[in-house]
């Protein structure tokens, strides 16, 4: 528990600082952004309540706006994703149920049930960011190719993401 109180805020701030400092900054061809920081939404524990869940995630896709000029539109990005996460759960669930502070992630789950997870909330975090900036149906397969683009490039760094914090855990 103490753990978790002390991860999660570096967790949150390493996030946002890679975020805004490194990857807004790679933009390959227009198509491809890649939006690691919904791993933080990801990764927070299974049995959190939906209202908490939903609060960091306006806060952390707040700060994001903040630092690229985006007016909201990660933080409603965010919610979205924090609102869709307990039904993706569900969804996912295994037939046995989630124990108590079970964190999603490979060394829980699995890896076929994490991509599973990780693809279906990165293609909705993608979908309403990626839309509500356009915000107009002329340029729809155009924005859903970035949409594609993006998520496929964004899931490579969660996973790898993923497999460094396996291997880091499976070490402790």
């Amino acid at each position: 528990m103490i753990r978790n109180i002390l991860t999660y805020p570096i967790l949150f701030v390493f996030l946002v600082l890679l975020q805004v400092l490194i990857l807004n900054n790679i933009q390959l061809s227009g198509y491809i952004n890649p939006y690691l920081y919904v791993i933080f939404i990801l990764w927070l524990p299974v049995e959190m309540k939906k209202s908490l869940v939903m609060l960091a995630s306006f806060f952390l896709g707040l700060s994001v706006d903040i630092f690229s000029n985006t007016v909201g539109m990660h933080a409603a990005a965010c919610v979205f994703l924090a609102f869709c996460r307990p039904y993706i759960l569900h969804f996912l669930a295994p037939r046995e149920g989630y124990e108590g502070g079970q964190v999603p992630g490979i060394q829980a789950f699995g890896l076929s049930w994490f991509l599973t997870y990780a693809a279906i909330a990165i293609l909705l975090h993608h979908l309403f960011l990626f839309y509500l900036e356009v915000f107009r149906m002329t340029e729809f397969f155009s924005t859903l190719w970035r949409v594609l683009l993006s998520s496929i490039f964004t899931m490579i760094l969660v996973i790898l993401a993923q497999l460094f914090r396996y291997n880091s855990e499976k070490s402790i």
